[in-house]
């Protein structure tokens, strides 16, 4: 770890939070260093319980989906146990692995480079998948979730956590409170009720959870502060500094986090 022990324990302080008592025990450097977004080990382990990653089989095959640098991928194997495919597009698996092994999971994780809609498993490869941060990207295409879910095992489950609005907007125009700061690619964000009637639709499983993470926003923002602060690239405190001016602007509270689970049906 670098940097005086003074100022690592108070970005400890800074981000560790009572509801996410595992994400705690990362270092608080190796996920600033390794974050592409959102703080992704606090929103996996808000999906866990719903995805009920503790009941799985010691060795369980679970594959994380967009798993970007892998940080996902550590916490899944160390904290439950299972086998991971780490499968991401943007980072190279060869990084990733030298990340795992450096953790000491080279055994457990199996890192890859796959595009959501062409991966190369077989039918009932999995017991679980799980995307953080990443369906948004591809998942709002109605014959996604059908495609993944003939990789789970009959009863195998799926569970994503995405950039959410709390409502769905009407018309063509973000809120004039956000439309200084709204790109084209968030209208990929949409509520939970559209994420479960955009899963239930399609018959490919059954919704057990589409929820609003509370104070979402909130965590959000203190992340993305930090990283802004502290974030060893320019390229990625930029991005951080753009997501603390668009949250800051959210007058109406309409940004967080959407938790979305089903089995397969």
């Amino acid at each position: 770890m670098t940097g005086n022990p003074q100022s690592s324990d108070e970005l400890t302080r800074r981000l560790t939070l009572p509801r996410y008592p595992r994400s705690a025990r990362y270092d608080a450097r190796w996920t600033i260093e390794n974050q592409m977004g959102p703080h992704a080990l606090w929103l996996l382990e808000w999906l866990a319980p719903a995805l009920g990653l503790d009941r799985l089989p010691p060795g369980a095959r679970v594959l994380d989906l967009g798993c970007g640098r892998a940080m996902t991928s550590v916490f899944l194997a160390r904290e439950y146990g299972v086998q991971v495919v780490a499968a991401d597009l943007w980072v190279r698996p060869e990084e990733n692995a030298v990340r795992i092994a450096e953790a000491g999971l080279a055994d457990q994780v199996l890192s890859v480079r796959a595009e959501a809609h062409e991966l190369p498993f077989g039918d009932g490869s999995f017991d679980a998948i799980v995307s953080v941060d990443a369906y948004q990207y591809f998942g709002t295409d109605d014959l996604c979730l059908p495609q993944l879910t003939r990789l789970l095992k009959p009863g195998g489950r799926i569970g994503v956590v995405v950039p959410s609005l709390r409502e769905e907007l009407e018309g063509a125009e973000p809120p004039a409170s956000l439309a200084a700061h709204w790109e084209p690619a968030y209208w990929c964000f949409h509520s939970p009720a559209w994420w479960r009637r955009n899963w239930t639709r399609t018959g490919a499983v059954t919704v057990e959870a589409a929820d609003w993470l509370e104070d979402g926003a909130r965590e959000w923002l203190l992340w993305s502060e930090v990283c802004a602060e502290k974030s060893p690239s320019e390229f990625m405190r930029g991005l951080a500094r753009d997501c603390v001016n668009l949250l800051n602007a959210d007058e109406d509270e309409l940004l967080g986090f959407a938790r979305i689970v089903g089995v397969r049906a």
